[in-house]
């Protein structure tokens, strides 16, 4: 919320401004902080045709929270107080959501709670694999270090996540304006067609037939396809968020061709990037594999990791679970033995997910270049059966005249 206020500097000047906070008792802390002394403070009421802001559109991503952890780690490493540092983020901050979450925080932190506790009241902005981190890292004295390896994992995952989806941009935008331009030709420029063609000859190819059938499918009959594909689209989002839905469409991404190479390499880049970093920040193994197994991004792996932390409870290795999954490769299960004999593991997981971030972003690119001729291949075919289809009566006609 925002208030307005008159204060005093300590040189007796007036002062007249506005600021951010969570509550009328954060204001007036957040404006002591500055050394103003308040003498008057308002609250700004917000007048809007909407009475109260839609909590679906409210969300902070992970870019913001990336250089949140990043700036705060800097600001922690100069020994900036940390409810000091919490509120010039906020007021930096250009996401109001997100500024009124760290005003929130920092009133928290300020009033006696943990660092850690203020974040978990936040789980859709604080993951549990962050909120986890902190803890050790007020544990262990070593807070500034724990948000410098948050911010070093967080960067690598929006890198990696932002690599792959500018790949499927461009093939996706391509198919969705070749399907736009179809579809508008199916029902403004076909019909045009179909009664000269149906007029004029009686033999007609069968690519000609299927292209006015479907023209006046789409003409007569295109709202039940869209009804239909918009049921579609629910059901297979309600289908998903089942137990039983999330695992065959896990499983089933793991097995695609080409696509799921990269998914399989996605995921054993964030399980040993994960499992690196919260072992570095002090985290014990049994609950770093637990936090690992819930931010896995995929069933299967999770039930695997699941199964790993139970094993190793019994008095199991890691790499003797994990060699019996197809999912991790004989080379990745051979290294965290080294790892687990040699006592450096964390290194040894942070070189596999280094080497698996960079296959990834082999893989992608070699996918980019691959599917721009595909592409061109199948648009060509594609255009080419759509014009010999209308081209070709309309000659026949006409030699025949």
């Amino acid at each position: 919320m925002k208030y307005k206020y008159l204060a005093r500097t300590q040189k007796g000047e007036t002062q007249i401004g506005s600021v951010e906070a969570a509550s009328e008792s954060a204001a007036i802390k957040t404006l002591q902080g500055y050394d103003l002394v308040v003498i008057r403070l308002k609250a700004v009421r917000k007048i809007s045709f909407l009475p109260k802001r839609i909590n679906i559109f409210e969300r902070v991503n992970r870019k913001e929270v990336m250089l949140f952890c990043r700036q705060l780690s800097t600001l922690v490493g100069a020994e900036v107080p940390l409810v000091q540092s919490l509120k010039a983020l906020g007021e930096q901050t250009e996401n109001y959501h997100f500024q009124e979450t760290l005003f929130e925080i920092a009133s928290g932190v300020d009033g006696g709670m943990l660092f850690s506790q203020a974040l978990a009241k936040h789980p859709r902005i604080f993951s549990l694999f962050f909120v986890n981190l902190i803890k050790s890292g007020e544990v262990s004295g070593r807070l500034q270090e724990s948000l410098e390896y948050l911010a070093n994992y967080l960067e690598k995952e929006y890198y990696l996540i932002s690599k792959i989806r500018g790949a499927m941009i461009y093939p996706a935008f391509i198919l969705a304006v070749f399907l736009i331009i179809g579809v508008l030709m199916m029902i403004m420029v076909v019909p045009q067609l179909t009664s000269f063609l149906e007029e004029f000859s009686s033999d007609l190819p069968w690519t000609t037939r299927a292209l006015i059938w479907t023209s006046n499918s789409l003409k007569t009959k295109g709202w039940i396809l869209g009804l239909a594909l918009v049921i579609l689209g629910f059901g297979f989002s309600y289908f998903i968020k089942t137990s039983f839905g999330r695992r065959v469409w896990d499983n089933l991404k793991l097995k695609l061709p080409i696509l799921g190479k990269v998914f399989k390499e996605t995921y054993l880049a964030r399980f040993t990037e994960s499992l690196s970093t919260l072992i570095k920040g002090g985290v014990p193994i049994i609950e770093a594999l637990t936090i690992c197994g819930e931010v896995a991004g995929n069933t299967v792996f999770k039930e695997m990791v699941f199964e790993a932390r139970d094993k190793i409870r019994v008095g199991q290795s890691l790499s003797s679970v994990l060699e019996k999954f197809e999912q991790f490769p004989a080379m990745a299960v051979q290294m965290i033995k080294t790892g687990e004999k040699t006592g450096k593991l964390d290194f040894i997981l942070e070189n596999l997910a280094g080497f698996y971030s960079k296959e990834v972003d082999r893989t992608v690119a070699n996918l980019s270049q691959l599917i721009e001729p595909i592409l061109i291949v199948v648009l060509g075919i594609m255009v080419g059966i759509l014009v010999a289809s209308i081209l070709m009566p309309i000659y026949n006609i006409a030699s025949s005249i």
